[in-house]
C-alpha cells in the first residue's frame, strides 16, 4: 500500500494516571491521551486513574483542545467479567473516549461485533511483531492500529506501515525485558500477574547467574541482569518517522505532571522541528537535559537499531539516574550537632545527632536552586546522599551543598530531579485551560446590517457565525479596525485564542464594545459546542448479559471437533532422542521447537511447536514447518494466520492466553482445532471453558512454566559473549538465575540470541488429573525442554501412569516434594 504522504503526521500519544497529568500532556502539546478508566479492567490496575465524572471532563477538554484521548483495557479478560468490561467500554465511548488499547482477543471480537462504529488499537500486550500478525488482527477483529512490541527494528517497523494499519511505537521511557504479554515472572512468584496489570516488577531486582554447582558467574558489577535502559527516540526521530510510525508512544501511567510535561514538551518541539526542517542544536540539547532531569534508568534505542547487547542495560542500578551534572572536588566535615526532632501531631520531641558537612561541586553542566542532586562515594556508590543545589550556576562554576558526610573528590554528583520541570509541570498541571486552540476571526460591519462575527478553528474543522445588533453611524468617534481586532481578540478564560483577524467594515461606524464581547463569547460557546457536537450525538446499543455472551461464543464460535476417548500426554522435548525416549515411555505426541526441529532426524509425527516470537526475520526459520495437514502448534497469531491459510491443522499454544469463551470461540472461527491453556488458569476456569464445549482443550502438567522470552541473551551478564550463539559454551551449560531468597531460575538461549527464563519450581499438576479429565479436559502436557533424555523418560512414564490411575477411578500419588501446583488452586489476580 502506497501512503499518502501529504497528509501523514507523526502523533506524539501521551500518558495521564490522572486529571493533573493530563492537563500536563495538553499543556505540552500531546496530539493524544491515554489512560485508564476505572482501577480495574487495565495494565496499572489501583494505581490512580479517572472515573465517571473526571474522565467526562477529559475528554471534553481534550477534544476542546484538538487531542484524542484512548482508554488502555490491555488486560486478559475473564468469562465472568466480560458484561463488566463491555459495560466500562460502553461508558467510556459515549463519555467521548476515541478509541481502546484492548489485548484479550474476545474481547477485541465482542467490541466489534457489538460496535463495530468503536476504534480498537491492539496493545502491546497483544504480542504482535510482523505483518501477519498486523493483518491477523485487521482480518478478525477490524483494528485500526496496532501497538508493536517495543523489541522491532525501524526497517521491520517500516515494513508493517507498509500494510496501512496504523502502527503505534514506543519513543520514550521504561522497557519491559519481556515481548509483552508473554511474561509470567510475576505470577510465578505469586498471584500478581502482568497479565491482569498487577506485575511485580521482579525485573528490576538482583539476581546472580550461577552454574549447575552454584558457582557466579556473573560479571561485578552487573547484579540486575533483568534490568533494561529506558527508551529514548529523541536522536533518531527522522528514522521513526521515515519508518511511518503513526504514533510515537510516551510511557509513564504511573508518574506524575512533571515528567509528563516535560517529556512531552521535548518531544513536541523535536517533532515541530522535525516537520518543519528546522535543524537547531541548541534546542536539541536543551530536550536532552528535560529527559534527563526527569525519571530515567539511562537512554537506548538500541532494539530500534538492531541491537539487543550491554548496550541496553542498566545492570547496576534500577532506579533514576537523572543527568550527571559534575563531579566533587573537595569535602569538609563540621562535626555534630544536636537537632530536634518530633514532636509533631501530640508526639515526644527528641534530640537527635546529626552531621554536619559541606561539598564543593565542579559543575560540567547547569544546575537550577531547588535541583535534588545525588552524590554516590566512589567507594561505595550505593551509600548516595542527596542534597539540594543553593542558586542557579553554569557549567564550570563550583558550587558548595550542605550534605551529612565528607566525600571523595571525584564522587559522581547528579540532578535527579528539576526544580524548573517541577515547577513547570505543577503550573501546567493546575491550569484551567491547559491549551487553547487557534482560531480564525472574520468581522463584517455594514451599516444598516447585523453586526456579523465569524470563527473558525484553523485547521478548517469547525466553524461557527453569529449575527448580532445593527450596526450604526458613530455619533462620535468612529470606530477603527485595529480597536475591532483588539476587542474582538480577547478570548479571556474561553479555550480559543486569535491566530488571524480579518474584516469588512464600512467607513465611520460606531458601536459599543460590550455588545461585541457578547458575541465573541457567543462564538466560543457555539463553536465548543461545534466541536463536541459529534461526541455528544453518539448513541451505542445495549451490553449484552453475560448468558447472551456465551451463547454467541457457543452456537457461533463451535468447531465440532474428535475429542480423545483416553488421556493423552504430550510431551515437548529439545532433541530427537528425547523423542524417541518420549514415544517409548508411553507419549502419544512428541512436540519440538523450530531450532530443534532444524537437527537430527525425529521420529514420524514430530509436531512442530511453534515460537511465541514471530517476526519478519524469523519467516525463514519458522514458516518451512507450517504445512498442509499438518498439526502445528502456534504461539503467536502471525503463526495462526500462516497456518490457516497453508491448510494446517491449527493448535494454539499457551502463549496465545484464552481466558474466555469469547476468545475460544474467536480462535475457532480462525480456524483452530485445539487449545493448550496458559498456566495462569486456574482448574476452576479450565472447567468452566472446556464444558463450554467450543474447543478440546489441552494443560500442562509437569515441567517449569516459560516465564519469559527475551530478546536480550541474559548470559550476557557474565561478560563473556562471543557473539556467535552457535559456537557458546556457555549457553551449552545449565545456568540459573539465583534470586534473593536463593530461588534458581533456569535460563537458557536459542541461536538467535533470544533468552528464555524458566519458573523456579517444577509445577505438578498430575494430582488434578482426575479433576480435568471429569471437565472434560484430556490432553496433558509435559514440557521437558530442561530436562535430561533419561529424565524424559522417567517424567512421561509418570505422567502416563498418573494418567491411567486418573482414568481407573484409582488413587493418584500426591504432588511431588518441592514441586509447585501453580496457579490450580490460587487465581491470577
Amino acid at each position: 500500500m502506497v501512503r499518502d504522504e501529504s497528509v501523514y503526521r507523526m502523533e506524539l500519544l501521551c500518558p495521564a494516571k490522572g486529571p493533573r497529568e493530563l492537563n500536563a500532556a495538553l499543556a505540552a502539546g500531546g496530539d493524544a491521551i491515554y489512560c485508564g478508566y476505572g482501577t480495574t479492567f487495565n495494565a496499572r490496575r489501583g494505581a490512580e486513574s479517572f472515573n465517571a465524572e473526571t474522565f467526562a471532563d477529559a475528554t471534553r477538554r481534550s477534544h476542546v483542545a484538538g487531542a484524542r484521548i484512548y482508554v488502555t483495557v490491555n488486560v486478559v479478560v475473564k468469562d465472568a467479567e466480560m458484561s463488566s468490561v463491555l459495560a466500562l467500554i460502553r461508558r467510556a465511548w459515549l463519555a467521548g473516549a476515541d478509541a481502546f488499547i484492548i489485548q484479550d482477543l474476545g474481547l477485541m471480537y465482542e467490541v466489534s461485533r457489538l460496535w463495530p462504529e468503536i476504534e480498537i488499537h491492539v496493545s502491546t500486550q497483544g504480542n504482535v511483531h510482523d505483518t501477519r500478525g498486523v493483518l491477523f488482527c485487521r482480518e478478525a477483529f477490524g483494528v485500526a492500529r496496532v501497538t508493536l512490541s517495543r523489541e522491532l527494528t525501524f526497517q521491520e517497523i517500516a515494513t508493517i506501515a507498509d500494510t496501512g494499519v496504523d502502527v503505534e511505537c514506543f519513543g520514550h521511557g521504561a522497557l519491559c525485558f519481556c515481548y509483552s504479554g508473554i511474561c509470567q515472572l510475576s505470577s510465578c512468584g505469586g498471584a500478581r500477574s502482568a497479565n491482569r496489570g498487577a506485575c511485580a516488577q521482579p525485573c528490576r531486582l538482583p539476581y546472580e547467574l550461577v552454574d549447575e554447582a552454584g558457582r557466579v558467574i556473573s560479571a561485578p558489577d552487573r547484579g540486575r541482569p533483568l534490568c533494561p535502559k529506558d527508551c529514548c527516540t529523541l536522536d533518531v526521530l527522522d528514522q521513526m518517522r521515515d519508518a511511518h510510525a503513526a504514533s510515537l508512544k510516551v510511557e509513564g501511567r504511573l508518574k506524575g505532571p512533571d515528567y509528563v510535561y516535560a517529556v512531552t514538551h521535548a518531544y513536541r518541539g523535536a517533532i515541530d522541528d522535525l516537520e518543519a526542517g528546522i535543524t537547531d542544536d541548541k534546542a536539541d540539547a536543551r530536550r536532552r537535559r528535560l529527559v534527563k532531569r526527569a525519571f530515567n534508568r539511562d537512554f537506548t534505542h538500541a532494539y530500534l537499531d538492531g541491537t539487543s547487547g550491554d548496550e541496553m542495560m542498566s545492570y547496576e542500578r534500577s532506579n533514576n539516574r537523572g543527568e550527571l551534572v559534575g563531579t566533587v572536588v573537595d569535602s569538609r566535615s563540621y562535626g555534630s550537632v544536636k537537632v530536634r526532632r518530633g514532636g509533631g501531631g501530640g508526639g515526644r520531641e527528641r534530640l537527635r545527632t546529626a552531621h554536619v558537612a559541606e561539598a564543593d561541586i565542579l559543575l560540567d553542566e547547569p544546575v537550577g536552586k531547588g535541583d535534588l542532586l545525588e552524590l554516590r562515594p566512589i567507594t561505595d556508590p550505593s551509600q548516595f546522599l542527596t542534597t539540594t543545589a543553593p542558586a542557579d550556576a553554569v557549567a564550570g562554576a563550583t558550587i558548595t551543598v550542605k550534605t551529612t558526610r565528607t566525600l571523595e573528590s571525584g564522587s559522581l554528583v547528579r540532578v535527579i530531579r528539576s526544580q524548573a520541570a517541577l515547577d513547570a509541570g505543577e503550573r501546567a498541571a493546575d491550569e484551567r485551560i491547559a491549551r487553547r486552540r487557534e482560531v480564525a476571526v472574520s468581522v463584517t460591519a455594514h451599516i444598516g446590517e447585523p453586526f456579523r462575527l465569524e470563527m473558525g478553528l484553523c485547521d478548517g474543522s469547525a466553524t461557527v457565525v453569529v449575527e448580532g445588533f445593527v450596526v450604526e453611524r458613530a455619533r462620535t468617534r468612529a470606530v477603527s479596525v485595529a480597536e475591532l481586532e483588539e476587542h474582538v481578540g480577547r478570548m479571556g478564560q474561553t479555550p480559543f485564542e486569535m491566530a488571524s483577524f480579518s474584516c469588512e467594515v464600512d467607513e465611520g461606524i460606531g458601536m459599543a464594545f460590550s455588545a461585541v464581547h457578547r458575541l465573541r463569547a457567543d462564538a466560543c460557546d457555539l463553536l465548543e459546542q461545534e466541536i463536541l457536537a459529534p461526541y455528544a450525538e453518539r448513541t451505542l446499543g445495549a451490553v449484552p448479559s453475560r448468558e447472551d455472551i456465551v451463547r454467541e461464543a457457543t452456537t457461533h464460535g463451535r468447531m465440532d471437533q474428535e475429542r480423545a476417548a483416553n488421556a493423552e500426554v504430550s510431551v515437548l522435548v529439545s532433541c530427537p532422542e528425547a523423542a524417541e525416549r518420549a514415544l517409548d515411555a508411553g507419549a502419544t505426541f512428541v512436540y519440538a521447537m523450530p531450532d530443534a526441529l532444524s537437527e537430527g532426524t525425529w521420529p514420524e509425527g514430530t509436531r512442530a511447536y511453534l515460537d511465541e516470537v514471530c517476526r519478519e526475520i524469523d519467516h525463514d526459520r519458522i514458516d518451512p514447518f507450517v504445512v498442509a495437514d499438518a498439526t502445528v502448534c502456534c504461539g503467536n497469531v502471525s503463526e495462526v494466520r500462516l497456518a490457516r491459510e497453508r491448510g494446517a491443522h491449527i493448535e494454539i499454544g499457551p502463549t496465545i492466553p484464552v481466558h474466555n469463551q469469547a476468545t475460544l470461540a474467536t480462535l475457532s472461527r480462525q480456524g483452530a482445532g485445539f487449545v493448550w491453556l496458559s498456566p495462569e488458569v486456574s482448574i476452576a476456569e479450565a472447567t468452566e471453558l472446556s464444558q463450554a464445549d467450543i474447543l478440546p482443550l489441552g494443560v500442562m502438567v509437569s515441567g517449569r512454566v516459560r516465564a519469559m522470552t527475551c530478546e536480550h541473551c541474559i548470559l550476557q551478564v557474565a561478560d563473556r559473549c562471543i557473539h556467535d550463539c552457535a559456537h557458546c559454551g556457555l549457553r551449552r551449560r545449565k545456568n540459573y538465575l539465583k534470586g534473593q531468597e536463593g530461588e534458581r531460575y533456569p535460563v537458557t538461549t536459542d541461536l538467535e540470541g533470544r533468552s528464555r527464563l524458566y519458573a523456579a519450581e517444577v509445577l505438578d499438576a498430575t494430582p488434578q488429573i482426575a479433576q480435568y479429565l471429569q471437565a472434560g479436559i484430556r490432553s496433558f502436557c509435559v514440557d521437558a525442554t530442561l530436562l535430561e533424555t533419561d529424565e524424559v523418560a522417567t517424567e512421561v512414564a509418570y505422567v502416563v501412569s498418573q494418567a491411567r490411575a486418573a482414568e481407573r477411578g484409582a488413587r493418584l500419588r500426591p504432588r511431588r516434594r518441592g514441586c509447585t501446583s501453580g496457579h490450580l488452586f490460587a487465581p491470577i489476580e
